[in-house]
């Protein structure tokens, strides 16, 4: 069953417009020199897109205005650091601590807590263009995973360590919180790193816990356990965070953080941090006409067992970018034979695809990139935020599920389309 199938209208952004770029000279030797020196000179690419989730999961109307202000900063963030000259992958980074930031996502700051009481976050960043990847699982103490996770990105851009040992890209739990903190990484403790709201939370959920396994023993108590943790697991709690980004170089770079299911077991590592399961990004090459980026959010259960981001990667190389799509989370995810025991398949993803775009007519001067970017979800929300570096503000989207449609069954997608344009001065 599909629910909703829209697909947004178009917002087309020009960026460093060549009639503000090219002042003229009314020397005609002054003019000749320019000429002769902007062909030695590369475009002066500043800028980018980025579009940014705050999780697949249920957002309230009385919570609505937090989640779109979050996302709003973290396009902020990013913007800056593109107009700013970084490249995607570094743009990309700084919009997730926003998001790790914020009390209300479920991802850093005010993370779900575990049956121990205790926060273990996850967090991946792919680079595009290097497909370099790093990522940590089941992190504690560490204030913003994802810098962890781009540090261990950037350590293995440098090469093999001492004595030729090849450098770690993914680590977990105590051993990736004492690399972070040797390598310049501030320590946060735990208790700083918990909010009234997630305590609360917790406290609230280890009561019904503590029900379900007083009401009833042997089979009815385990089924009921199991329905608990479902309904605390639900759409309601999937609040994972996520954002991609293209630079002005047709970079691209993707990353997601989450602090996991609520009241998990200790050590459980979830889709944020598997290879080809929260984010992906790969550069157009050879065969494929395409860069993508793809960050996901959901059941990380489910995610890792369908390899989403990649696979979703992988359908944005199809002419139709609306039905690529369409088509991935409904043959790929909601009716995967991976996940046929399942009643309802919970996940939403952010994907950007760009590719260089011909002027007409053509000019050596003038650089375009073509960025379509879309949105889609089986959880009853998804809320979404998006911004060019020509942009004043981001715009921010909570896309919902029709009435009457039945989370984990049917999907709603939407998107848009931007231009972006960079000019040799």
């Amino acid at each position: 069953m599909l629910g909703l199938s829209s697909y947004a209208g178009v917002m087309e952004s020009l960026m460093n417009r060549a009639e503000e770029q090219q002042p003229s000279s009314p020397l005609t030797n002054s003019r000749s020199k320019k000429q002769e020196s902007s062909k030695n000179q590369k475009p002066r690419l500043v800028g980018g897109f980025v579009l940014v989730h705050a999780g697949a999961g249920y957002h309230s109307e009385s919570k609505a205005k937090e989640y779109k202000h979050v996302c709003k900063r973290a396009c902020q963030r990013a913007v800056d650091r593109l107009k700013a000259g970084a490249l995607a992958v570094e743009a990309v980074a700084a919009a997730l601590v926003e998001l790790e930031d914020s009390p209300f996502t479920n991802a850093g700051m005010g993370s779900n807590l575990n049956l121990s009481g205790e926060i273990e976050c996850d967090a991946s960043i792919m680079d595009g263009k290097s497909l370099h990847y790093g990522a940590v699982g089941a992190i504690s103490g560490i204030k913003n995973p994802v810098l962890v996770a781009n540090r261990l990105l950037s350590e293995a851009q440098k090469g093999k360590l001492s004595a030729g040992r090849i450098p770690p890209c993914f680590l977990v739990g105590r051993g990736a919180h004492d690399w972070a903190v040797s390598h310049g990484i501030p320590p946060c403790p735990s208790e700083k790193m918990a909010t009234k709201f997630s305590l609360s939370a917790y406290k609230r959920n280890k009561r019904k816990m503590e029900l379900a396994e007083k009401m009833d023993t042997g089979h009815n108590q385990t089924k009921r356990r199991r329905q608990s943790n479902e309904n605390e697991n639900g759409s309601g709690g999937l609040d994972t965070v996520g954002a991609v980004v293209v630079d002005l170089e047709g970079n691209v770079a993707a990353a997601v953080s989450s602090g996991g299911l609520a009241m998990k077991h200790p050590g459980r590592v979830g889709q944020a941090a598997h290879y080809g399961c929260g984010c992906w990004a790969e550069n157009a090459y050879n065969m494929n006409p395409y860069s993508t980026a793809v960050s996901t959010s959901g059941c990380g259960e489910h995610l890792i067992r369908t390899m989403l981001a990649r696979e979703c990667s992988a359908a944005m190389q199809s002419e139709d970018a609306h039905q690529a799509l369409l088509e991935a989370m409904q043959n790929k995810f909601i009716s995967s034979p991976f996940l046929s025991s399942e009643d309802r398949v919970l996940g939403g993803v952010i994907v950007l695809r760009c590719c260089r775009c011909v002027e007409a007519p053509p000019s050596q001067n003038i650089q375009g990139i073509l960025v379509e970017f879309l949105w889609s979800h089986t959880t009853e929300s998804m809320c979404v935020g998006y911004m060019s570096a020509q942009d004043s503000k981001a715009k921010t989207h909570i896309s919902r599920l029709p009435p009457g449609t039945v989370p984990g069954q049917c999907l709603a997608i939407e998107g848009g389309v931007c231009r972006l344009m960079s000019v040799v001065e």
